[in-house]
């Protein structure tokens, strides 16, 4: 395993860190975002901007064929831009479903009419992308899937409801999953489609967070007709190809779980009073920042490590799971220690505060559900235990159940 760019990498880093510096403006501080101040439409306007800029120079899809639309590098690439985008003021989370997952999906799995209609315009920023997977009865199990699409003729005609999709409110498109054949098994009898956001029987009723945000959606489908051109690879195997695009998460390695909530820690430890003193004097508060550290550190080599297999041409195995269960673990323990920091004052509102508690209240109030979203603590410790660790796995005993039975 080596931790190092290859040479071809390192002269990449530096040809994307030259054109960075040139088109945006580099991180200055910990309260530095460039969201402040701006509407949800300004918001959105930028990101499109910003992907267009990108796809301008061949960045806004590095890994992918250039017969495509992409650039036509390697994953390991893509990491290394996301890194050292990560270092300047740039929109972001509008295109992560697009690029990460949805876009992927449709280069591996779709005709070539749907590659040349969907692929260059989204990257390019004219169309966003969704993910309706989840359901208010299959999250982590998604084998549960309710979500019925009916065949009649060239048609599909899809009743459903979907959940926690992110960015379901701005996306123009999204990939869908539903059942297709219940006297099928869980895990078959499922068709993935290409979901355009703004046909007739479509609502979505974003979820206000307790963070005050709202990135999430509640999709209701009622009725939903599609041509069987906006199928996803074939009928029934819709299970393959979702766990094609649940594979694509592996590469997102360039933002982790890292960030800067560990330096947000030492600086607010400093600045604090304890005791008429500085909280980072006292004994307990430096093994909460310890604490942190370690388990940033240890996410970064896993991170590491991953790289490290995309480098080789690899795919990183099943232990990246650990990334987001010790991840979202030290976000969660990490913003709480951040705001116990304040005291009562802690409690107040950023906007009162100051912009540099921003982060560590928005991740102490968020990160429960990041132990949630994408698979909870318990799919990842399974997946720890039976792919890295060679448990034996969990009895499973409706895995040859035709789903109507389970229905019943």
């Amino acid at each position: 395993m080596d931790f190092n760019d290859t040479p071809e990498e390192a002269a990449f880093r530096a040809q994307v860190r030259t054109w960075l510096e040139a088109n945006a403006t580099a991180k200055r501080g910990r309260d530095d975002t460039f969201r402040a101040g701006l509407s949800e439409a300004e918001y959105l306007a930028a990101a499109r901007a910003w992907q267009k800029r990108k796809a301008a120079a061949g960045y806004a899809a590095i890994a992918a064929p250039r017969e495509m639309g992409g650039l036509g590098g390697t994953p390991a690439m893509q990491v290394v831009y996301s890194q050292e985008e990560a270092r300047f003021l740039t929109p972001d989370r509008v295109f992560e479903v697009s690029l990460g997952t949805a876009l992927p999906t449709v280069a591996m799995w779709g005709t070539p009419e749907q590659k040349a209609s969907y692929l260059q315009p989204a990257f390019e920023g004219d169309h966003v992308w969704c993910q309706l997977f989840s359901e208010p009865s299959a999250g982590s199990d998604l084998g549960n899937v309710r979500t019925r699409a009916t065949r009649e003729g060239d048609e599909w005609v899809i009743t459903g409801q979907k959940v926690w999709t992110s960015g379901a409110h701005f996306a123009q498109y999204g990939i869908l999953l539903a059942r297709t054949d219940w006297d099928q098994p869980k895990s078959k009898g499922l068709t993935m489609f290409i979901l355009d956001m703004g046909l007739p029987g479509i609502e979505v009723r974003p979820i206000r967070q307790i963070s005050d945000e709202a990135h999430f959606n509640e999709v209701f489908l009622s009725e939903v007709r599609l041509p069987d051109s906006a199928r996803l690879g074939p009928e029934n195997q819709g299970w393959k190809v979702m766990l094609s695009t649940l594979m694509q998460e592996r590469f997102s390695l360039g933002e982790n779980f890292s960030g800067d909530l560990y330096a947000q820690i030492i600086d607010l430890a400093r600045e604090v009073e304890w005791d008429g003193r500085p909280a980072i004097e006292h004994a307990r508060v430096r093994s909460g920042i310890a604490d942190a550290y370690i388990a940033q550190f240890g996410v970064e080599l896993i991170v590491r490590r991953g790289m490290s297999a995309i480098s080789r041409g690899e795919s990183p195995g099943p232990e990246m799971a650990a990334v987001k269960l010790v991840g979202a673990r030290a976000f969660q323990t990490g913003g709480a220690l951040a705001v116990e920091l304040g005291g009562a004052e802690g409690l107040i509102a950023q906007e009162d505060l100051g912009p540099e508690w921003r982060l560590p209240q928005l991740l102490w109030i968020s990160a429960p559900g990041a132990r949630i979203a994408g698979g909870t603590d318990e799919i990842q410790k399974n997946t720890i235990a039976e792919r890295v660790l060679g448990l034996p796995g969990e009895l499973r005993t409706d895995r040859d159940v035709p789903f109507r039975e389970l229905e019943g």
